[in-house]
């Protein structure tokens, strides 16, 4: 199935913004362990450990303000969908962490201009 222009961009710059994320998060501490980790439920961007607490982690990235904040992108049925796919992937991989965490990171890619991360920790 060919991938048009516009999705293969949007492809191309989520992946981009993951890359910005992890490495923002883990010069911050915290350790990665996963990437796209995907069931029939959904798919999680980045799974991290900070310390005892699991943090699973939405990252959105956007061009532009145009249609509002990065961070604006997840509302409450998607921090709900975030929690339950936490829990398959606590389930999956048999780990029993002291705590589990939703975070969500934001990165502004402006065609000129500096690169802006934005890391929320508990949004859900």
């Amino acid at each position: 199935m060919a991938v048009s222009p516009a999705a293969l961009h949007k492809r191309r710059l989520g992946a981009y913004g993951e890359n910005i994320a992890a490495r923002h998060l883990c010069r911050g501490g915290m350790v990665l362990l996963d990437r796209n980790w995907r069931c029939d439920a959904g798919e999680i961007d980045l799974v991290l450990r900070e310390g005892p607490i699991l943090v699973i982690c939405e990252v959105k990235t956007r061009t532009s303000l145009a249609y509002g904040s990065p961070l604006e992108a997840v509302d409450v049925r998607k921090a709900d969908r975030l929690r339950r796919l936490g829990a398959r992937w606590l389930q999956a991989h048999r780990v029993h962490p002291d705590d589990v965490r939703i975070d969500m990171v934001g990165v502004l890619v402006p065609p000129r201009g500096e690169i802006e991360v934005e890391h929320v920790r508990g949004i859900g």
